[in-house]
């Protein structure tokens, strides 16, 4: 028989030590793969990066020399030479609604997410946290990465319009809005090159189409609603959307 006093101290040591266990973050340490610059699958887990945000793989901007480029993948590019083909490690609980873990990642000795932010190829995701805005400053102060010239955020570009504010350098071009911001006319060549359809139903299910698939040449991108070119179906998959059946 437990006398009255050991349950007691048993029942509230067993209350304590459930959200503890709770909090635990878990960790997955291995090879990352890199599907865009916040985005990074180890293990068959795909990860997104905790408090920031890059440019989409498909998102274009604009150089200190006033020239358009393919800043997504500048931004993807940049994430791979950090990670350098080390092991990775990403501690974190949170999934977001493509289920994705929501995550902090060390290569090395270096803190990935935050070193997106400070070289500029990664904004701070104040939406959601404000742990990067430091980092945020620094780069916009240095002009480094996509402060150098002029950029729209990845979350306005994601449904970017004719009052879409414009990022970046302290002399932004006259004429950036006519380059980064989208035409009245759905558009049928995509500008980064990449040939991957990312469509948005009437009912809002996001679907891509690859070139072959019988619905391909039919469906026309408009960037205006939301819909977008990718680069690889992995792209595509790590944004939330999902292959075309026909």
């Amino acid at each position: 028989m437990i006398h009255r006093p050991a349950l007691i101290l048993l029942i509230a040591t067993l209350l304590l030590a459930d959200p503890i266990a709770a909090a635990t973050a878990a960790t997955i340490t291995g090879t990352a793969r890199i599907s865009d610059g916040d985005t990074i699958t180890i293990k068959g887990t795909r990860i997104r990066l905790n408090g920031i945000d890059a440019p989409e793989t498909d998102q274009v901007c604009i150089n200190k020399a006033e020239k358009n480029y393919t800043c997504g993948i500048a931004a993807r590019d940049a994430l791979a030479r950090l990670v350098q083909g080390r092991s990775v490690t990403c501690t974190g609980n949170d999934i977001d609604r493509y289920g994705r873990r929501i995550m902090s990642c060390v290569a090395g000795e270096t803190d990935i997410n935050a070193a997106m932010v400070t070289g500029g190829w990664a904004l701070a995701f104040r939406r959601y946290s404000d742990i990067y805005v430091g980092e945020e400053q620094l780069a916009r102060a240095q002009q480094a990465g996509l402060w150098s010239g002029a950029f729209i955020a990845p979350w306005d570009w994601r449904h970017r319009g004719p009052q879409t504010e414009i990022l970046g350098a302290l002399s932004v071009p006259m004429n950036a809005q006519q380059h980064l911001l989208p035409q009245p006319m759905a558009s049928a060549i995509p500008t980064t090159g990449c040939q991957i359809k990312g469509n948005i139903s009437r009912n809002g299910t996001r679907i891509y189409h690859v070139p072959g698939q019988q619905d391909y040449d039919k469906t026309r991108i408009s960037e205006s609603k939301g819909e977008r070119w990718f680069c690889t179906e992995d792209e595509a998959q790590a944004a939330g959307w999902r292959r075309a059946r026909n």
